[in-house]
């Protein structure tokens, strides 16, 4: 089993900033992207940022230059660092990870592949 588990949500002001992490547990093998998303009620979960080893970290236009994504491989951790916050960014953000477990049974010799591994959410809110 892997779990997501995020923290660091929370209310801020508009200029402000927070700073939320994600931490995966369980039956790792690989673990090579992590990426925030975000939600707000009534539209569909949108990217905010990911992060693949090897590669470039990818943002949303609405957030470059004011989030940073960072991973700490180590403790299986990614961060998503939000300066200059807006009352927009407000949103339930969510992490994901596409990464590879332990298969079972007749598997149980394979690495299985999935991006369908998402934490609780930490709720945002940007206002004054």
């Amino acid at each position: 089993q892997v779990q997501l588990v995020e923290s660091g949500g929370g209310w801020v002001q508009p200029g402000g900033s927070l700073r939320l992490s994600c931490v995966a547990s369980g039956k790792i093998v690989n673990l090579e992207t992590m990426s925030w998303y975000r939600q707000v009620p009534g539209k569909q979960r949108e990217l905010v940022a990911t992060d693949t080893r090897g590669d470039d970290a990818v943002y949303a236009d609405s957030v470059k230059g004011r989030f940073t994504i960072s991973r700490d491989n180590a403790k299986n951790t990614v961060y998503l660092q939000m300066n200059n916050l807006k009352p927009e960014d407000t949103a339930v953000y969510y992490c994901n990870a596409y990464l590879a477990s332990p298969g079972a049974g007749t598997y149980k010799d394979y690495a299985i592949w999935s991006d369908d591994y998402w934490g609780q959410g930490t709720q945002v809110t940007v206002s004054s």
